[in-house]
C-alpha cells in the first residue's frame, strides 16, 4: 500500500511493488491448480522463474544495461509465471526453458526492454509453443479422481526432467485433452452439448477442476481491482463480450453452442482477463481504449474457441489486439486544450 504523507501527498507504488502485488493476486489460482492437478505446476513456475531471471541477466548484459535493477523490478518474473500457468503443468523442462527466454530475449529485449514491448511476452511465448510443438501443447493433467492413474510429485518430476514414467504407465493413462478441446472435438462428431457434459470431466460450470483454478484467479483479480492496481474496464469489457457473443450463439442452437458461464471458467478466460489483457504497457492507456481492446480480444477469443484451429483463443485474441492499440489510442485520447481541430474548430473550451 501506498505511504500517505502530510497533508495529502500519496508516494506511488514502484515497479517491482505492483508486479509483486500482480504475482500475489495469483496464488489463489495456483493453489487451485495444485489442489487439483498436483504440484507439476509448482515445477514448472520454478523453471520459469530460473530461466527468465538469467535470460534477462543476459540480455541486459548484452545491451549494456544495469543488471540489478531491472532484475529486481519483477517484471521478467511475472512474464515466467503467467507463461508457466498458460502451458499444461507436466510439461518437459525444454519446453518451458524455450517459451521463457522465447518470450524474455525476442518479446522483450529485442524491442527496447520493458515499456517498449507491443507484445504481450507470454502470449508470444505461448503462441510459439503452441505452433512449434502442438504435441507437447496438449498433454494435460487429468484432475485428480478422474484419471485411471494419478502420479506423485517425485514421479511428476522425473517425467518433467527425464521423460520417463512408472513401468506400466502411459502418458494416455495420466493426461487428457483440456475441455474445451474435448467439446470442440465431439462436436465435430456431431455429437450435441448434453451428451458431451455427461461426461465425468465436465463439472458445474465448466471442467472438473479448471472450473475451480479459474475462481482461484477470478478471486485475484478482484483483489487486484480493489487493491487499484488495475482498473475495471479490462476485465468488465472481456467477459462482458465474451458472455454477450457466447449467449448469443448458445441462444440460437444450445445443442451445438455452450453457455456463456462455461467460456468463462474455461480454459485461460479469467487469468486472461485479469492478468494478461490489463498488462499496461501492451494495452491502451485511455479508459474508452480499453474497453474496445478488451472486448475486440473477447469477440476473438469466442471465434478462435468455436471455429478456430486452437481450443483456447486468448494468446492469439491478445496478440492480434496488441496490434490495434497504436490506432485504439490514436483515436481514443483525449483532445489536448487548444489544438485545433481538423474540421477547423478548436480542441478546447469555446
Amino acid at each position: 500500500m501506498a505511504a500517505f504523507f502530510s497533508p495529502f501527498i500519496s508516494k506511488p507504488d514502484t515497479v517491482a511493488q505492483i508486479m509483486l502485488r500482480v504475482m500475489l493476486a495469483l496464488l489463489p489460482g495456483i493453489a487451485m491448480y495444485v489442489w487439483y492437478f498436483g504440484p507439476a505446476i509448482l515445477v514448472s513456475i520454478a523453471l520459469a522463474s530460473v530461466t527468465a531471471l538469467a535470460t534477462e541477466a543476459a540480455m541486459l548484459k548484452l545491451r549494456n544495461r544495469p543488471v540489478a535493477p531491472f532484475l529486481q523490478d519483477n517484471s521478467a518474473l511475472l512474464t515466467g509465471w503467467l507463461l508457466a500457468l498458460s502451458i499444461p503443468p507436466l510439461a518437459p523442462w525444454w519446453l518451458i526453458v524455450v517459451g521463457t527466454a522465447f518470450a524474455i530475449s525476442i518479446s522483450k529485449h529485442l524491442y527496447g526492454g520493458l515499456g517498449n514491448n507491443p507484445f504481450n511476452p507470454a502470449m508470444i511465448g505461448f503462441a510459439v509453443l503452441i505452433v512449434s510443438f502442438p504435441a507437447q501443447m496438449t498433454h494435460w493433467l487429468t484432475p485428480h479422481g478422474l484419471g485411471q492413474v494419478e502420479l506423485g510429485f517425485l514421479d511428476q518430476l522425473r517425467y518433467t526432467f527425464l521423460g520417463s514414467l512408472p513401468p506400466g504407465v502411459t502418458l494416455d493413462a495420466i493426461t487428457m485433452a483440456t475441455p474445451l478441446d474435448t467439446l470442440k472435438t465431439r462436436l465435430h462428431l456431431d455429437e450435441s452439448v448434453k451428451q458431451i457434459f455427461d461426461m465425468p470431466i465436465y463439472g458445474r460450470l465448466a471442467g472438473q477442476g479448471s472450473e475451480m483454478v479459474s475462481l482461484g484467479f477470478l478471486a485475484g483479480g478482484l483483489y487486484l481491482i480493489a487493491a487499484r492496481i488495475i482498473t475495471w474496464h479490462v476485465p468488465v469489457a472481456y467477459l462482458g463480450a465474451l458472455f454477450a457473443t457466447a449467449g448469443i450463439f448458445h441462444l440460437t442452437d444450445p445443442a451445438h453452442y455452450v453457455t456463456p458461464l462455461f467460456h468463462w471458467f474455461s480454459g485461460a478466460a479469467m487469468l486472461g482477463a485479469f492478468f494478461i489483457l490489463t498488462d499496461p504497457v501492451t494495452s491502451p492507456t485511455t479508459n474508452k481504449g480499453k474497453l474496445i481492446f478488451a472486448a475486440g480480444a473477447g469477440l476473438l477469443t469466442y471465434l478462435i474457441r468455436a471455429f478456430g484451429g486452437f481450443p483456447d483463443g486468448i494468446a492469439f485474441a491478445t496478440l492480434l489486439m496488441n496490434i490495434c492499440v497504436p490506432l485504439i489510442v490514436l483515436y481514443t485520447q483525449p483532445k489536448v486544450f487548444g489544438k485545433k481541430h481538423p474540421s477547423g474548430k478548436n480542441g478546447g473550451a469555446q
